[in-house]
């Protein structure tokens, strides 16, 4: 079957259409491999046989036959010979021999009264013998770790920093008497120039209800201290009554025309009549806080008798924040006199409240705190109670 095969080949590749071809290279090794090659026929190989190697004979030395211990260190080594470990790796061993106990001394630490007392360092303690050599090599390691040393240090002693908060607002407010305040304020007014006395009222109004607005006019009885300047707006009869009485700038329509032409003031207080209000507003910008007005009595017919009020001392007040700041007069002035202004002022402040504010009393709700003070000095508390006796005294003197 093989040689039909190869016959087939070689007629097929020797062909005239297969000429041009090259024959394949499993051709020649088929041949080669194929039994029909004679030239390399099969040959039997044989091996020496390797020799096994011989194993060296060993040189042992012969040990020299231990030495026969004697009755005394066969009595020393006996407790060794059951600790052939250590104490450290006994302790990890389930099955270990028992452990000799070893007692040491109580180490105390050393207190600073105790550290000159102490042993020197040359000093030894006594050793432990019991357990062997293994035991005394340890209470030396300790004795060295633990080894007291002497240490002398100084303490100094810091007091701990604490801050003390000064509490201002523990003082209490003292209150005193409409008399002891004014005898106070005369005390403490040491300036150059002669101080006004002042009074500051905290109200009790809700400042946010246009309806509770304080405000007022009052003539002290002994006036302000100041010299004040009045100007009457009017023409004709009361001209003339103003002239008379000490207004010192009166006039009509001409003095209007010149105070809003030159927009400049020169006066303290403005007076007029029902007349002469309705042309006195043209300049209301101007004259601001000092525009005529009916509640302060500043407008009216009877212009002899508001001329005298003005220079006499006419105060007039109004709330702002919810607290009302007058002068009462000069700290020159007697005792007696500035108490008589202050019980004035009083009496009008009653005069001025407001209808709908809660009547529960006098001053409860209305006047929360009343205080005194000069120009440039300290302030002082004023009881309600002198402040109502003030007032009471001033209405009875004079009368409506």
């Amino acid at each position: 079957m093989t040689s039909s095969m190869a016959a087939l080949t070689r007629r097929h590749f020797l062909s005239l259409s297969n000429l041009h071809r090259s024959p394949p290279p499993y051709l020649f090794l088929r041949r080669f491999f194929s039994d029909e090659n004679p030239r390399i026929p099969p040959q039997p190989v044989s091996y020496a046989v390797k020799p096994k190697p011989t194993p060296p004979e060993p040189s042992v030395k012969p040990e020299p036959p231990p030495p026969e211990p004697s009755a005394a260190a066969e009595t020393a080594e006996q407790p060794l010979r059951q600790r052939e470990f250590t104490r450290e790796e006994l302790r990890y061993m389930k099955d270990s021999p028992q452990i000799t106990p070893v007692s040491y001394g109580v180490k105390v630490a050393p207190l600073p009264e105790d550290r000159t007392a102490s042993l020197p360092e040359d000093t030894v303690a006594p050793t432990v013998t019991e357990g062997g050599g293994q035991l005394e090599r340890e209470s030396r390691m300790i004795r060295r770790v633990f080894r007291p040393t002497v240490r002398v240090e100084e303490v100094i002693e810091v007091p701990f920093p604490k801050l003390i908060k000064v509490d201002k607002t523990s003082k209490e407010k003292v209150v005193v008497d409409l008399q002891d305040a004014i005898r106070c304020v005369k005390a403490n007014a040491k300036r150059n120039f002669d101080e006004t006395l002042e009074a500051h009222v905290n109200m009790g109004v809700d400042r946010r209800r246009s309806d509770l607005g304080v405000s007022g006019a009052v003539v002290l009885p002994h006036g302000t201290g100041k010299s004040v300047k009045v100007a009457v707006f009017a023409e004709g009869s009361a001209a003339d009554e103003a002239r008379a009485a000490g207004a010192d700038v009166v006039g009509g329509d001409e003095l209007i025309e010149e105070i809003k032409t030159s927009g400049k003031i020169n006066f303290d207080r403005c007076i007029a009549t029902h007349s002469m209000m309705q042309r006195v507003t043209k300049i209301g910008r101007i004259l601001r806080g000092l525009t005529p007005n009916a509640k302060k009595g500043t407008v009216t017919n009877n212009v002899s008798g508001a001329v005298q009020e003005a220079k006499q001392g006419l105060l007039d007040f109004r709330m702002k924040d919810a607290i009302v700041h007058v002068g009462l007069g000069k700290v020159s002035f007697t005792e007696e006199a500035l108490q008589e202004n202050v019980g004035a002022f009083v009496n009008a402040l009653l005069l001025a409240k407001p209808p709908g504010l809660k009547k529960t009393s006098k001053y409860a709700g209305y006047v929360n705190s009343f205080h005194l003070c000069s120009t440039m000095g300290p302030g002082y508390t004023v009881s309600i109670q002198s402040l109502s006796r003030a007032a009471d005294s001033y209405a009875k003197m004079h009368p409506k």
